[in-house]
């Protein structure tokens, strides 16, 4: 009789968790090498300067240098990339932890165990930050051994920093289509809704810059939290970690609630 939701959540994802790590650990390490040509071209600067301010600052982020190890680590991993691939993973699993059960037809089974049903979200929110924090580790990984292998100046525990900053902010929007599939019950309005929302904040984040109208309203942006305050230069802000939890506990304690209430399809 199944009485470990955490652990079985956490075997049905090892085969694409592997495939996860490969393709995450292939990707940074040929970013890493592409570093050293970016750095000894003193005019990559000025070229991005000739680019229209919208497109700059909405694909690679509003960095001083960009060919700095910083500036290109933020602007080619950081900015864009990482937080996608975060909300990619976090918003499908959080979407198909209860509402895909649901839809397959498989939670009824589930629940004629003897687990209580906030038991069963917590366990399943439980895998996805296990899960989140192995791929976040990858991330670093490939980042560090590439960053030792092209002798890029660059402090690992920095790297550490933002890269653990883009899975809260996985997590975030992870929690959210966790919730709306507790409280819908649908897998697809819980991924379009989530991703929707992700986009729009990081459009708002990315925009605010340069755009007085959307400037007042940047902070209403959880990618604002994550890459705001430069965590890769400057460290953790532990005020913008503590919003991207807090934002994550909120939308957990929904999904335990709305889940508890609704009645399930079977």
């Amino acid at each position: 009789m199944l009485r470990n939701v955490f652990l079985k959540s956490l075997r049905d994802q090892r085969r694409a968790l592997f495939w996860w790590i490969v393709g995450l650990l292939a990707l940074t390490l040929y970013l890493a090498l592409l570093y050293p040509s970016i750095a000894k071209t003193p005019e990559y600067n000025k070229i991005l300067e000739a680019w229209p301010p919208e497109l700059t600052y909405t694909v690679l982020g509003e960095f001083a240098d960009y060919s700095s190890p910083e500036g290109f680590l933020n602007s080619s991993v950081f900015f864009l990339t990482a937080p996608l691939l975060f909300l990619i993973f976090t918003i499908a699993f959080g979407s198909n932890a209860i509402a895909g059960e649901e839809e397959r037809g498989t939670m009824d089974l589930l629940l004629a165990n003897p687990l209580p049903r906030w038991r069963v979200v917590l366990e399943k929110f439980a895998a996805l930050v296990v899960l989140t924090m192995v791929l976040a580790f990858a991330l670093w990984l490939g980042l560090a051994i590439g960053a030792v292998a092209v002798d890029m100046d660059i402090r690992l525990e920095r790297v550490a920093e933002a890269t653990l900053s883009g899975a809260l902010l996985g997590l975030a929007f992870g929690a959210l289509a966790l919730a709306l599939g507790c409280a819908r019950g649908k897998r697809g309005l819980s991924i379009g809704v989530t991703a929707t929302l992700g986009l729009a904040a990081y459009l708002l984040n990315s925009l605010a810059p340069i755009t007085e109208a959307v400037k007042p309203y940047r902070k209403l942006s959880l990618f604002y939290y994550f890459i705001g305050a430069d965590p890769l230069a400057n460290g953790w802000n532990l005020g913008h970690v503590a919003v991207l939890v807090g934002v994550t506990v909120v939308f957990l304690a929904v999904a335990v609630i709305a889940f508890a209430r609704r009645d399930v399809a079977v």
